[in-house]
């Protein structure tokens, strides 16, 4: 299969990318390589993809002219591209074009691929809002730039599927912890400072927050395991991650056990628009992928200290 990914360079596409190789798929990776976090991280991350086989192109989803060097035949799109995350110094111009109008370019393009099976969404639990327990078909109220602009793009890909025009799915993540996990993610930050013995910020009352910390492998499985599966997922909405929740002081002290060390805490103050609880509720995965995530939250942070050893320090 030839298969387009977009945000290739980042922590969970570059995965997708490695685990498709790696099942003999022909893989085309597309990044604008922006600086919201290190370029240094997302070049090893292409690197990475690259080594195995796969070609990795600069380009911008956001330019109207990003797929004049891309060929149209293309079997499977999986879009993962996006201005992540909740943080201030994104603007809301920021969300809005790189979720919203970089999406509609991608999606006016997969309309000439010709031999596209099924155009694959990545979503997020933030859609859901404050709290994300629930089903695929409850009303989402994202509070949120990111939760609202990744519904805006959501939608703009299932329509396409409700027209005809293509087959489409929407993978809504929760959670997402293991190597390559971005700089500024708990994780990461967690490993970072408590190796250096320096102060991890804790915004005020999170540390009861509950969260679904899904590790990378079970997404990929998740993602993956919708080739082949095109008509059973063709214009539905699907959660992925774990059922099993923690809470952000498990987090802290599954690092904090890992290390070797206790995590220095500073608390700042609360954060507009964070979860207070994610749990995933993954009934429609396992009806219609046989979705089973069985990774541990150790084991996850066991993984994803070792790659921070050897490629972050």
């Amino acid at each position: 299969m030839k298969i387009l990914i977009t945000g290739v360079a980042g922590f969970i596409g570059s995965h997708c990318a490695e685990r498709l190789l790696d099942a003999g798929h022909s893989v085309i990776g597309i990044d604008n390589f922006s600086d919201y976090y290190s370029l240094d991280l997302k070049s090893k991350n292409a690197k990475s993809v690259e080594l195995k086989g796969g070609k990795v192109l600069n380009v911008d989803l956001r330019s109207d002219d990003f797929a004049r060097n891309l060929d149209t035949d293309f079997e499977y799109i999986f879009h993962f591209a996006a201005q992540p995350g909740i943080s201030q110094s994104s603007t809301f111009e920021d969300y809005f074009s790189n979720n919203i109008i970089a999406t509609k370019h991608l999606i006016d393009f997969s309309l000439y691929c010709e031999n596209l099976k099924l155009f694959v969404n990545i979503g997020t639990s933030s859609i859901y809002g404050l709290e994300a327990t629930f089903p695929e078909d409850i009303a989402p109220k994202p509070a949120s730039h990111y939760g609202v602009t990744k519904l805006a793009a959501e939608q703009l890909v299932l329509q396409k599927s409700r027209e005809k025009q293509m087959k489409a799915c929407s993978l809504r993540l929760y959670s997402v912890i293991g190597p390559r996990e971005r700089p500024e993610k708990m994780y990461t930050k967690l490993i970072d400072l408590g190796l250096k013995n320096e102060s991890f910020p804790l915004f005020e009352g999170s540390a009861t927050h509950l969260r679904s910390f899904t590790y990378v492998g079970d997404i990929i499985d998740g993602i993956v395991s919708v080739i082949g599966n095109e008509n059973k997922v063709d214009g539905e909405i699907i959660n992925l991650g774990t059922e099993v929740e923690h809470t952000t002081q498990d987090g802290i002290d599954a690092v904090a056990k890992v290390i070797g060390k206790p995590i220095k805490i500073v608390v700042k103050p609360r954060r507009a628009g964070d979860q207070l609880r994610t749990k995933a509720n993954i009934d429609k995965a396992r009806r219609l992928l046989n979705y089973n995530p069985t990774t541990t939250l150790l084991e996850s942070v066991k993984a994803q200290v070792e790659w921070f050893k050897e490629n972050c320090l």
